[in-house]
């Protein structure tokens, strides 16, 4: 199995709970091209690597003044 494929994947409902934002929030990102989050699709179902999230959070993390 290579890290790629070890990749935790989280759905819409965890990810919502870890950025503290509406599962529809996420769904608006996702149409919109909105924010620079990648997800992928497996058939119908939406998943997000753990790995993309955190980086996500970093990219958005703001110094104090």
């Amino acid at each position: 199995m290579t890290n790629q494929t070890s990749t935790k994947l989280l759905t819409p409902r965890q990810v919502s709970e870890v950025l503290s934002i509406a599962e529809h929030t996420l769904a608006v990102w996702r149409c919109t091209k909105r924010e620079d989050l990648p997800y992928t699709k497996i058939g119908r179902t939406v998943r997000y690597r753990a790995s993309d999230v955190d980086a996500f959070i970093q990219r958005n993390l703001q110094q104090a003044a």
